[in-house]
């Protein structure tokens, strides 16, 4: 069993649905998150602050099905596409405990 984390902005909501829809995931659970980042250039951030908050979603996707690969898969092809510097990040934690089937 394998527990996928994927984090997106929000504009991402329904892209990220539809890979794992089309990658055999038969179920997921997802909330709105607050993201933030560092800006290291503090002169290109017109408000000054240090850190800038984005609307993200966190994706929660226990699997014990082969469609791991091919969610990393639409992943990448989709970050590829991607004109923005925003993109969809996943990982994966394997999940060992014999009593969690």
């Amino acid at each position: 069993m394998k527990l996928l984390l994927i984090t997106a902005i929000e504009e991402f909501e329904n892209d990220v649905i539809n890979i794992l829809k089309h990658s055999g995931v038969k179920s997921f659970s997802y909330q709105s998150v607050k993201g933030y980042r560092n800006d290291e250039n503090e002169m290109s951030n017109w408000f000054g602050k240090d850190e800038i908050a984005v609307n993200s979603l966190l994706f929660t996707v226990f699997s014990d099905c082969n469609c791991v690969d091919d969610i990393y898969k639409n992943v990448n092809e989709f970050n590829q596409k991607q004109k923005t510097v925003s993109q969809i990040h996943i990982a994966t934690i394997n999940l060992e405990n014999e009593n969690f089937k």
